[in-house]
């Protein structure tokens, strides 16, 4: 996932699973206090849902509630039972990369302490759970027969997710590539699309028979346009035709993963987890709304085109890009993959402007899902836009801006443009940084999170009454943990981790969602 100052190349401080022991019907005086302030911080969100439509809201009675976590960012454990190096192992590990010059070697340690973790989970009301499998726990160096005890430490994992009645949601790839594979090239080699399809015929094979939706990647836009477009996460590179080459092999590499999935189990379901920003004209003029298009082209459904109709959406004012992706006669067939559903994260907007000219590819600071660009001839030579993060909403504790409204337009123009799909939230939250207060016995009263998921809660809510059909959402994130190249300095979790002993405590924010799992509602 991706966040405000995720990066510009900044690159950040840190272990037995901790419940707390307060029943949930416990936290009546504490809830009290927290629907009352996160009332009073409602009133300063621009557009925010008046708190009797709140009160109406709804979720469908077999609705999913349900958190993510991604493997890098909670396993620690980077280097024991037979594990691979990854490039993100690799990119921590070199100085000044990451804040505080932090690593995921540790992180959560949810190797270890999974047991707990869905514990928490299980309290909670939650009926998904979203996570991820490292590629170099299964094949160490990306390619060969798969590592046994890698296979075996998520077969007891998955075992312990169907026992604490939660459903196995498994993404194949969140970021961690098998540096063997880098070293080979990395995702610009188009020989990457056959060994991802070989990866996760082996996770269907021994997996299949107890999971059953599946999601190939996490954000490829990002993590091609980050790693391989402007260096900022690993490997490293600054290359325009490496990032267009990257893409294209991921596109490939989707549509194998799909049908190798498909061929290890009839039980399977696949879809996405895609990375999307509503995208919003400065002005009305026709450049404009032509850029904003071009952005949530680019942007949101690049790869979602791909897989649905087998082609690139007009993402380009030239035909210069498709030229250096290296597509090949009967690459449209391959990248097609029909996806049972569609998944994607929401975090914040995007104010899209023209930006005309001839750009000259430069460095920006990241901001959320994409590197910024302040030069006058926009982000790159071919899509020609400007993309702002705007702050007319308040600002989370990582600078990003909190537009509720933003997830009703983006689940009501997808379901528009891709024939009402099944949809799954796959992602979304904020960055808060509180801690627990002695004041209220070492509870963490982070009520700014409750009212950020309230109001965006009543937009999905509403959606779904206009007709959309969203069968989950998945708040980011169960635990605080390695935010990349931000380190240990953002907080997105639900649960509070203190790095120096791991202890858990439930956040306020935890609780509340909790009951707004078991009640199906907002107003708990």
């Amino acid at each position: 996932m991706n966040r405000r100052q995720f990066l510009h190349r900044s690159v950040a401080a840190a272990g037995s699973a901790w419940l707390a022991t307060r029943s949930l019907a416990a936290q009546t005086q504490t809830n009290s206090q927290t629907m009352t302030m996160t009332h009073a911080t409602a009133a300063s969100i621009p557009g925010s849902i008046p708190a009797p439509e709140i009160a109406a809201a709804r979720f469908p009675d077999d609705f999913l509630w349900g958190m993510a976590t991604a493997s890098y960012q909670v396993e620690g454990a980077w280097n024991i039972d037979g594990k691979g190096e990854s490039i993100w192992d690799r990119f921590a590990h070199t100085p000044g990369r990451i804040k505080g010059a932090a690593t995921g070697d540790v992180a959560c340690d949810e190797y270890h302490r999974y047991r707990d973790d869905l514990a928490i989970l299980k309290q909670l009301h939650q009926k998904s759970y979203r996570f991820s499998i490292s590629w170099p726990r299964i094949q160490p160096s990306g390619t060969g027969g798969p590592n046994p005890a890698g296979l075996d430490h998520y077969s007891r994992f998955i075992d312990a997710v169907l026992e604490a009645g939660l459903r196995p949601f498994c993404t194949l790839y969140h970021w961690d590539l098998p540096q063997g594979l880098e070293d080979r090239g990395g995702w610009p080699n188009r020989d990457l699309a056959g060994y991802f399809a070989d990866y996760a015929g082996i996770l269907a094979k021994h997996l299949g028979d107890r999971i059953t939706v599946w999601a190939p990647f996490n954000m490829p836009w990002s993590f091609t346009w980050m790693g391989y477009g402007v260096g900022a996460f690993p490997p490293g590179r600054a290359s325009y035709a490496d990032f267009l080459k990257a893409a294209h092999t991921v596109s490939l590499a989707q549509g194998e993963c799909f049908r190798s999935i498909k061929a290890a189990s009839s039980k399977a379901t696949v879809g996405s987890a895609y990375g999307m920003a509503p995208a919003y004209p400065k002005t009305d003029s026709e450049a404009d709304r032509a850029a904003a298009d071009r952005y949530h082209a680019m942007n949101n459904v690049w790869f979602l085109e791909a897989a649905m109709h087998g082609r690139y959406p007009k993402a380009f004012v030239v035909d210069t890009p498709y030229e250096q992706m290296g597509i090949r006669p009967g690459d449209e067939k391959i990248m097609q993959a029909p996806l049972d559903w569609i998944g994607f994260h929401y975090y914040t907007r995007r104010i899209v402007s023209d930006a005309g000219g001839t750009a000259k590819p430069g460095t920006g600071a990241s901001f959320g899902t994409e590197i910024e660009q302040d030069t006058a001839a926009g982000r790159d030579p071919y899509t020609r836009f400007h993309a702002e993060m705007p702050t007319e909403g308040p600002l989370t504790d990582a600078g990003l801006e909190i537009w509720p409204r933003g997830i009703y337009d983006l689940v009501t123009r997808i379901a528009k443009e891709y024939n009402n799909p099944i949809i799954e939230i796959t992602e979304s939250g904020c960055s808060y940084l509180d801690g627990p207060y002695d004041k209220q016995n070492g509870a963490v009263p982070d009520n700014r999170r409750i009212d950020f998921f309230r109001q965006e809660l009543a937009e999905l809510a509403r959606a779904i009454a206009d007709g959309a059909r969203v069968r989950s959402f998945h708040a980011w994130t169960m635990l605080d943990n390695f935010e990349w190249a931000e380190g240990y300095t953002q907080r997105y979790g639900l649960t509070y981790v203190d790095f120096r002993d791991q202890k858990r405590t439930v956040k306020n924010s935890g609780l509340w969602y909790g009951r707004v799992a078991a009640a199906n509602r907002l107003d708990v």
